[in-house]
């Protein structure tokens, strides 16, 4: 068994640049569809009902960038970047190991993504490049009500963890050494001190200009390196590795799904109509960070577009034994507490049993501060 956790392909930036001559141009060609990627799918809620709504997808329309396009659009490279990966998928477990038929079965499959259209085009391109746009049955991604999600750290709905962490992106700016570059940056840019640009924005505008061969600000390509790990340092400052509730919150629900699917395919007792051979996570940046830094392999670096974080599954012919494979960007990890990269679950489940959240404890976890505020009169 196999799961696959994974950024959506490049796309246009979140949040565009104070200064009009320092934009780029994000025309509608960079959105045009590679025919190769072209897959029909549906998409439901978690119990196979009607899509809910994107509250993300219409705060992304309010915003159009110089050129055009809207905030957050997954573009055509994006696309290509998806298909690619699911090509590499393909020869993973496809061709090298037979794992998965070669045509989309829903039986051997189950997808999920956050409710973010570039999210559900990603998967889309993903399918498209893993099963070459064969099916045998509908393609179905399963996606969840905002105020549910899991799939990257939700702060607007889980109360505990917003206020925590309120506060701190703002701090971050203020740190010694991260204050500094950001003014020589900001300096360099001719970006007035009192804008609200920190290098999250800077990033994300950086990162999308490059993956497209955009022609970026001079500053932003001399402060390339710079940047991306002052906006490294921002978010570790963010989630805070020593803050054990606060990793917990970010992703613990999502790494008690990845572990109940581990769970259900060595419990002899479960039926194999239960389980899957490939489990998809269409996720974000800001849910592959603190997943790594739970698993203990986190390389300080910003996942780029289109990154996997796979986890498979083996048991061992002879003993029974199960082990976990870890990989990141396609090459091997050793999680911590593991031995080697062929880990013995058990001790793989003891390192993720740290920061694991079943839902119960999630939502007790999350309403813990507002019960307190409370108590205390507030």
């Amino acid at each position: 068994m196999v799961q696959v956790v994974f950024r959506h392909g490049a796309r246009s930036p979140l949040k565009p640049l104070p200064q009009e001559d320092q934009q780029v141009e994000w025309k509608p060609q960079l959105i045009e569809v590679p025919p190769q990627t072209q897959l029909d799918y549906t998409v439901t809620n978690l119990a196979g009902g009607p899509k809910p709504h994107s509250p993300f997808d219409s705060q992304y329309r309010e915003t159009t960038l110089k050129g055009g396009m809207f905030a957050g659009q997954l573009t055509k490279v994006g696309m290509e970047q998806m298909f690619a990966l699911g090509e590499r998928l393909r020869k993973n477990y496809v061709e090298d190991i037979p794992l998965l038929s070669p045509t989309f079965n829903p039986l051997e499959v189950f997808i999920r993504s956050t409710n973010i259209y570039r999210n559900l085009e990603s998967t889309r391109c993903l399918l498209a490049g893993l099963f070459q746009r064969q099916k045998e049955g509908p393609v179905v991604i399963h996606t969840d009500e905002a105020s549910s999600e899991v799939l990257y750290p939700n702060y607007q709905y889980c109360w505990n963890l917003q206020k925590r962490t309120r506060g701190r992106r703002q701090a971050a700016s203020l740190q010694p050494g991260i204050s500094e570059d950001l003014k020589k940056v900001k300096e360099g840019m001719g970006i007035a001190s009192s804008d609200e640009v920190d290098f999250l924005v800077l990033l994300d505008n950086m990162a999308a200009e490059q993956v497209h061969n955009l022609p970026s600000c001079p500053t932003l390509k001399r402060f390339a390196w710079m940047i991306e790990q002052r906006a490294v340092d921002t978010a570790s400052y963010i989630l805070q590795w020593e803050d054990r509730e606060g990793l917990q919150m970010a992703v613990g629900p999502f790494l008690h799904i990845l572990e109940s699917n581990l769970l259900k395919v060595v419990d002899p007792a479960t039926p194999p109509s239960k389980t899957r051979k490939l489990y998809l996570y269409a996720a974000h940046d800001v849910t592959l960070m603190p997943l790594l830094m739970t698993l203990g392999i986190f390389d300080h670096k910003w996942p780029p577009f289109a990154v996997d974080l796979t986890m498979e599954l083996y048991q061992h012919r002879e003993s029974k034994e199960w082990f976990v494979q870890l990989y990141y960007r396609g090459k091997e990890q050793v999680p911590k507490g593991c031995p080697d990269r062929l880990c013995p679950l058990d001790k793989f489940l003891n390192t993720m049993s740290v920061y694991t959240l079943s839902p119960e404890k999630y939502h007790m976890l999350c309403s813990e501060a507002q019960v307190m505020g409370l108590g205390n009169g507030k």
